[in-house]
């Protein structure tokens, strides 16, 4: 499906757009993957890094913020795939600067759309969060913001054939600034600051999030929002898997921040559709037969959600032990 296909890759130099770019080319025969982000010195050491070298033939760096329209539009001549993965990320960064997480997340999202439906684009999937559902800070809102514009661009494609799906998934393993690099430096200080021994978290790795946009880039219909079912954790689990010898401090929790994540509401759920191995959230507005979609989608029937579900962390049937936590560190976190 990406054999022969120019793909673009908004934050193409963040830790996913390096990790999907690199699985294309181990995986499949693109045409050309255009990296789109605003950081030179990044786009630097990516081309110089050993992977990236012998694909030089088939990559492109542009410098651009998805800020840029215009930008936009000249990046994605001939582009047939765009993941969008650019966005301003960090909480309390969006609280303080709040109308640059919205330029950035929702303005840039509405870029992405324009130039991407004008420049005969076919499939764009776009990157959400789980702090999007019943969001509580300033970062979910627009990621929730951005999530309702790229699903509502099926609206309005017009006569062009084109695509846009979301996908959602929760707290990646080892990812900058996340709690286990956290908790890895802490440990040198013999004491780790729990913020609220209550809290539970989603887990995917980083491989298994770009698995998951892959698979959905096959499978998409336009206007869906993809949520993989994945483990959930215990923080106190993490935190003796971390570092079991080390003294737990509780810290109280941070503004903007939840006790469990949850990446589908028990409003949403009323709309969603479960699968083997994830959800759907359905377009609110009909786009295609859903009963044709349940069926026919995934190779195997999919069930609407039962009426009061809701896909939480600290709710989850499938939990992860201090050992398979400490075991996924060794091999996913450097």
């Amino acid at each position: 499906m990406l054999n022969g296909k120019t793909i673009l890759v908004t934050g193409g130099t963040g830790s996913f757009g390096k990790k999907f770019i690199k699985t294309v080319f181990q995986r499949y025969e693109p045409k050309k993957i255009i990296v789109y982000s605003r950081d030179e010195l990044k786009q630097f050491e990516m081309q110089e890094s050993d992977f990236f070298k012998p694909h030089k033939e088939r990559i492109r760096y542009f410098i651009g913020d998805v800020r840029d329209e215009q930008r936009l539009r000249r990046a994605m001549e001939g582009v047939d795939i765009v993941v969008h993965a650019a966005a301003l990320k960090q909480v309390p960064a969006a609280e303080y600067n709040p109308f640059e997480a919205v330029k950035t997340n929702v303005i840039g999202g509405q870029n992405v759309i324009n130039a991407s439906i004008d420049a005969g684009v076919h499939k764009v999937i776009a990157l959400s969060t789980d702090k999007a559902a019943a969001p509580i800070n300033l970062y979910g809102a627009t990621k929730l913001a951005s999530d309702k514009l790229f699903i509502a661009a099926n609206n309005f494609k017009g006569s062009h054939d084109i695509r846009f799906s979301v996908v959602r998934y929760g707290n990646v393993m080892g990812s900058r600034g996340s709690v286990i690099p956290f908790f890895m430096k802490k440990a040198k200080e013999g004491v780790l600051p729990i913020t609220d021994d209550r809290m539970t978290r989603f887990n995917i790795t980083l491989q298994e999030g770009v698995d998951f946009v892959i698979k959905n880039l096959k499978r998409m219909w336009g206007g869906e929002l993809f949520v993989p079912k994945i483990p959930s954790y215990k923080i106190l689990d993490v935190a003796k898997a971390v570092a079991p010898d080390c003294k737990i401090e509780i810290v109280g929790i941070r503004p903007g921040e939840k006790i469990h994540e949850e990446m589908i509401t028990e409003t949403d759920a009323i709309n969603t559709v479960e699968f083997d191995d994830y959800f759907v959230i359905l377009p609110s507005t009909k786009l295609w037969d859903i009963e044709k979609f349940k069926n026919e989608s995934n190779g195997k029937a999919g069930k609407f959600c039962e009426l009061g579900f809701k896909y939480n962390s600290g709710t989850n049937t499938e939990w992860l032990t201090c050992e398979q936590i400490r075991e996924l560190i060794q091999n996913y976190v450097n």
